[in-house]
């Protein structure tokens, strides 16, 4: 794999402060979504983002991060790949299994596997395309989402951004054929050295433009769930966010 499956570290960090200023949408008439709009006059025309959180979901943290797009001018819906199965922030029970309820879901009957998630994001992607009238779609991935981002290149992503990601195979990192930019973690043992290297290596591979940025003194989940009051941590997360919109003004516009 070109990153380990996800882990505790994939639900701690830190709530942000803010105001969410998008609204709830439905995506197929079926599956929750969070949708931000850029302000009147500053929207890059025909041009949106796909985002796909992590295992939060759509929450406080996310909400925002859709917002900030916006503010830069894509049309930026974020999608609810859990089918209304997301976990809180915070450690879990001591009973709690990760992998259990990513292949089968709370309860056992709503799972979180490729089988589940790949119809959602087709859907996300669609409802961009004829709901929002977007022609170029940019997709940003955080832990979880990393990996629905290389697999869906083939159903319409032009441009990629993912951070700290988890669970993504090397088959699908080489398969991915336009632009990806990556922020990884100094620390994170789903995403460590040896994946990063070899990550980069499949990346040179493919002969798409791409970027890996690694940040100091933060762990898996900074750029979404990073503390902004402490400095290294908000400065990370700050440019990380940077990264990727510099990424979809280069690659996307």
């Amino acid at each position: 794999m070109a990153s380990n499956p996800p882990g505790r570290c994939c639900t701690v960090g830190i709530k942000h402060n803010g105001t969410p200023v998008g609204k709830p949408v439905k995506v197929a008439n079926t599956h929750d979504a969070y949708l931000a709009t850029p302000p009147a006059g500053k929207e890059h025309k025909g041009v949106g983002i796909l985002l796909l959180p992590d295992v939060i979901g759509i929450w406080q943290n996310s909400k925002l991060t859709a917002d900030q797009f916006a503010a830069n001018g894509y049309l930026t819906l974020l999608l609810d790949t859990f089918n209304g199965d997301a976990l809180s922030l915070g450690d879990r029970p001591t009973d709690f299994v990760f992998m259990d309820w990513l292949t089968r879901g709370t309860g056992g009957k709503n799972p979180h596997t490729t089988e589940a998630v790949d119809p959602i994001v087709v859907d996300g992607i669609k409802a961009l395309q004829e709901e929002y009238g977007i022609t170029k779609i940019g997709a940003v991935g955080y832990c979880f989402g990393a990996k629905y981002v290389a697999r869906h290149y083939k159903d319409g992503i032009k441009v990629g951004y993912v951070a700290h990601p988890s669970f993504v195979d090397e088959e699908e990192l080489a398969a991915i054929t336009g632009p990806l930019a990556i922020s990884a973690a100094e620390t994170d043992e789903i995403f460590p050295t040896e994946k990063r290297h070899r990550s980069e290596e499949i990346l040179k591979e493919t002969g798409q433009p791409y970027q890996l940025n690694l940040f100091s003194g933060v762990n898996h989940g900074f750029a979404m769930r990073g503390d902004m009051s402490v400095k290294v941590e908000r400065f990370a997360m700050e440019q990380a966010f940077l990264q990727a919109v510099t990424w979809f003004n280069e690659y996307l516009l």
